[in-house]
């Protein structure tokens, strides 16, 4: 894990109700975006839906309606 994230995972625990709630939220985009990266890696390599659905622990129609199909793949929009 990065500084920034071992940073961020500590602010998270802060005593500080507001601070705390700040780092959750960084950490929520930033595991959002790096879930993305990964989904969008898996697919370029051929992973299936369903196969990236069980690596997250939901259905393949929620990730497909997160990730939105082929969106993910570069030249398709």
């Amino acid at each position: 894990m990065d500084e920034a994230l071992t940073a961020l995972v500590a602010d998270a625990d802060d005593p500080d109700p507001l601070t705390a709630l700040r780092a959750a939220a960084e950490l929520r985009r930033e595991l959002d975006r790096r879930e993305a990266v990964a989904v969008r890696r898996a697919r370029v390599q051929g992973a299936l839906w369903t196969d990236i659905a069980g690596a997250l622990g939901v259905s393949k129609q929620a990730v497909h309606k997160k990730y939105g199909g082929n969106r993910l793949l570069p030249g398709n929009r």
